[in-house]
């Protein structure tokens, strides 16, 4: 609206300027009562004693640890019989061990 160029508004085309005022006041009102309400929101949950932002990266991190750990472990049981198969029928010096890969 401050650069002075002439727009048509697809979901309101007989918007005039005096329109497109009253419609962006009637939002910078709403923008600020919402922040109002927000700030008034957390001061309360703050105040009964509820911590507000900052993750919780330990808990993130037990739990990544845990779940990968689990994969792992899966992983391990299906392919264990596969590697016990291959080392008993290894029939060279230059096969797998049966100690190791």
């Amino acid at each position: 609206m401050d650069s002075g160029v002439e727009f048509v508004a697809t979901d309101n085309p007989h918007a005039n300027k005096l329109t497109i005022h009253i419609l962006a006041a009637v939002a910078e009102h709403e923008r600020e009562a919402i922040s109002e309400r927000t700030k008034a929101a957390l001061a309360a949950a703050k105040a009964r004693g509820k911590k507000l932002g900052g993750p919780r990266l330990a808990l993130a991190r037990r739990a990544s640890i845990k779940a990968r750990s689990e994969a792992a472990d899966a992983f391990a049981a299906n392919v264990r019989p596969i590697i016990k198969e291959i080392q008993a029928s290894a029939q060279s010096p230059r096969g797998l061990s049966a100690t190791g890969f």
